[in-house]
């Protein structure tokens, strides 16, 4: 069955998702955690080696390729990211024409590989390719990174104060910025002025969203 997608254009803002097959747990371990958000990282630019064998070069090459790479433009930019145990969301611009698509190709693609090297696995990962939404006004670009930063919450999975701090979502690198390795936080951060009005935007959407996903819940069983 072919899967319709909207066309992706250069320079509009998406979300992005996609489940594994099955709903197979494939992210709960921080050590996939941290393969992915590897692959994220290097993956949001066109790259001339897989990360696999960039991994094996010695450190000097590695570095003098990652310059090399660095001046060159990204793909795509990120603004926010969530990972759960089976899928994942990524609220992002497209900067290059199939930027997009490159970029999960890849990342899924080697994140797949070695998911089932470890786990002596063969075939698919991801359902399709991956499904996605256009955001069309700044309204919905704020919305949206707020359902993406509380997916775990309405979930149950944690509670909200567990959040600040939770590596499975991008909203730690909106508190420190430190912590930060690829996403750009200035679009939200500069609509809400301070980070402690984003985090009470955020909190104050926690009950609703959880009585929407009881509902949904309820609907399709």
């Amino acid at each position: 069955m072919s899967i319709h997608r909207p066309i992706i254009s250069t320079d509009e803002i998406y979300h992005l998702y996609n489940r594994s097959i099955g709903k197979e747990t494939i992210l709960s371990s921080e050590k996939n955690l941290f393969k992915i958000l590897q692959m994220v990282n290097y993956y949001r630019y066109s790259q001339r080696i897989r990360l696999s064998k960039f991994n094996l070069l010695p450190n000097s090459i590695q570095r003098e390729y990652i310059s090399n790479i660095l001046q060159t433009p990204p793909l795509l930019e990120i603004y926010v990211y969530s990972f759960m145990s089976n899928h994942y969301h990524f609220l992002v611009k497209q900067l290059q024409n199939d930027g997009i698509s490159k970029f999960i190709s890849n990342t899924q693609n080697s994140f797949a590989k070695n998911y089932n090297l470890l786990n002596d696995r063969n075939g698919s990962l991801f359902e399709h390719s991956f499904k996605v939404k256009r955001i069309t006004n700044n309204e919905e670009f704020i919305h949206v990174s707020r359902y993406i930063h509380l997916n775990h919450v309405t979930s149950n999975i944690i509670e909200f104060d567990r959040l600040l701090t939770y590596e499975w979502t991008s909203l730690p690198l909106y508190l420190n910025e430190k912590l930060n390795k690829f996403a750009n936080t200035k679009p939200i951060l500069d609509y809400f002025k301070a980070p402690e009005k984003y985090l009470r935007f955020l909190k104050n959407q926690v009950d609703y969203q959880r009585k929407l996903k009881k509902i949904k819940n309820l609907l399709i069983d």
